[in-house]
């Protein structure tokens, strides 16, 4: 069976991707902060008959992500490695005149350096595998200039650099950034708690990663809503 490392994936979107992997057969290595959703996450998985690992823990901790390489490799190797896991920087946002720096760092600690730090811990599986693959969870943050986003986008943006670099040193891996597009999500809520307008739920953007994941299409940035739709 293939096997995913989801980082984030005890709620939202990295929950929604991990059960519909489960759904097709793969067995997975699930990351969280909070160990009570992680483990009911991963019971909820396993009613599919397939193997999951739950490990709590800190993305930005190296041990962490040394300790979710190795359940992999335990489980059989790394066949794609998902990074979902956020930090805002500001809950809620701020504009950059009022964003703490320390802020700023946990955003790029979480989003961009622990992400880069997965991958590097997990590229001899993910080259050894028959089709290694590499997602990472983008936004339109990252490309567009919105009030009190600078902080969260800037790190998305350096996350997209960062995933093009990634595809062209390593050509026998796809590299895949994927901007979700609008979600109800929890990360979303405490960004902008006074926004109460609906958002479409993180499950109906999964299967724009599973038709990269079928298809597998060259290295790039892709937004979910134009794969939905069926186009680039």
């Amino acid at each position: 069976m293939p096997v995913a490392i989801i980082t984030g994936a005890s709620k939202g979107l990295g929950r929604a991707l991990a059960a519909a992997l489960a759904g097709r057969g793969w067995d997975l290595v699930l990351d969280a902060r909070t160990p009570e959703v992680l483990r009911e996450t991963a019971v909820a998985l396993e009613s599919h008959g397939v193997r999951v690992t739950a490990l709590p823990g800190d993305v930005t901790d190296a041990r962490h992500r040394s300790e979710l390489v190795a359940a992999a490799w335990r489980l059989g190797g790394v066949d794609l490695v998902v990074s979902s896991a956020s930090a805002l920087g500001a809950e809620p946002l701020v504009r950059l005149d009022e964003l703490p720096l320390d802020g700023l760092r946990r955003a790029l600690e979480v989003n961009t350096v622990a992400a880069l730090g997965l991958v590097q811990e997990a590229l001899p599986l993910l080259r050894a595998a028959p089709a290694g693959a590499v997602v990472t969870v983008s936004s339109d943050a990252a490309s567009e200039a919105y009030e009190t986003w600078g902080g969260y986008g800037a790190s998305k943006a350096a996350l997209d650099q960062l995933a093009a670099v990634l595809a062209v040193e390593e050509p026998g891996l796809r590299v895949w950034a994927v901007d979700p597009g609008d979600m109800a999500t929890d990360l979303y809520a405490a960004a902008v708690p006074d926004d109460d307008a609906p958002r479409p739920d993180p499950r109906r953007v999964v299967p724009a990663f599973l038709r990269l994941l079928d298809e597998r299409p060259s290295s790039g940035r892709f937004g979910a809503p134009a794969l939905l739709e069926g186009r680039r």
